[in-house]
């Protein structure tokens, strides 16, 4: 089981020919209305590759919010630990013709009652995995003590992965990485808060965490508590719209873990997810399921396949 609390919010995307810059005017070639956050996308990403996933944030209790969470149930995501005490917020993307976009994103209401509640109930059901999102440090990190353990499936500990993206600087960063087993970051995030490869592998060791730094068509990099990076490619597609390719990579990567796999065979799953589901618009769209992207790795990059990843 992989618990998601974070964002869940309605998406108003903005096509453009530009990202406009201060004082600008740009004419929007369209405009469309669809279901997103951080949190929520993750655990769409990790239904669709046969997970138990479950989502656990803060939404409404008007008719947006019921519809939002049907969305979400409809992908097989579970939705009993979500709160209807908030607002489901809005984000607003700025969608360039190469799939390129600038997210304006309102704060939700996912506050550290909800987070210190929810670390309970996940570890008292037997959960492997809560995911966050790094918008909750560096406060969330003092209410998982006592939660964060290896993860392994069965193995009576819960095991945090941290999506740093929307981590407030160095200190949020740091105290993230020292709450989380996993993280996923980046890499423009990663080096402006904590520098170059050097000092991302040296927080790595330090914190003791598997840190994977994703740097979209340039391909991603892991980094382990030992010292070992591995550096993989991304794949080749035509992208339309980036939207959620980073949630993807991020729930695919949980949903990998809990499958059993090593942190590495997760890494090299999740980025030909995240390709895979640039090809769509949305940020859901193009989520692919775990079948398609055996099939790709398949028969585009079989050496990537291992047998456990091939198994249905």
């Amino acid at each position: 089981m992989i618990v998601f609390c974070g964002y869940a919010n309605g998406d108003l995307t903005v096509s453009v020919p530009e990202l406009p810059g201060p004082g600008a005017r740009v004419q929007a070639t369209a405009v469309r209305r669809g279901e997103g956050g951080m949190a929520a996308n993750a655990s769409v990403a990790a239904a669709r590759m046969g997970a138990d996933s479950r989502f656990a944030g803060v939404v409404g209790s008007d008719p947006l919010s019921t519809a939002f969470l049907q969305t979400l149930a409809a992908d097989g995501v579970d939705t009993a630990w979500t709160a209807r005490t908030g607002t489901l917020t809005t984000a607003v993307v700025l969608l360039t013709p190469d799939g390129e976009r600038s997210i304006i994103s309102q704060d939700d209401e996912v506050d550290g009652a909800h987070i210190e509640a929810l670390a309970r109930t996940a570890r008292a059901a037997g959960a492997d995995w809560l995911y966050l999102d790094g918008y909750r440090f560096p406060e969330a990190a003092r209410l998982l003590d006592g939660l964060r353990g290896p993860g392994v499936p069965g193995g009576g500990r819960t095991g945090v992965v941290v999506d740093l993206d929307g981590a407030d600087g160095a200190d949020a960063m740091r105290a993230a990485l020292a709450a989380a087993d996993h993280a996923v970051v980046g890499r423009a995030q990663a080096t402006a808060a904590l520098g170059g490869d050097e000092a991302l592998a040296a927080a790595a060791a330090r914190y003791g965490v598997h840190l994977v730094v994703t740097d979209g068509a340039r391909g991603w990099t892991l980094l382990a508590p030992d010292g070992t990076r591995h550096d993989g490619a991304a794949i080749t597609v035509e992208a339309v719209d980036a939207t959620g390719a980073g949630d993807c990579f991020a729930g695919t990567y949980c949903a990998e873990l809990d499958r059993g796999a090593a942190p590495l065979d997760a890494a090299r799953f999740a980025a030909v997810a995240a390709g895979l589901s640039c090809t769509r618009p949305g940020a859901r769209d193009g989520m692919p399921r775990r079948a398609d992207v055996a099939a790709y790795i398949d028969a585009k990059a079989p050496h990537l396949l291992t047998r456990s990843e091939g198994e249905e």
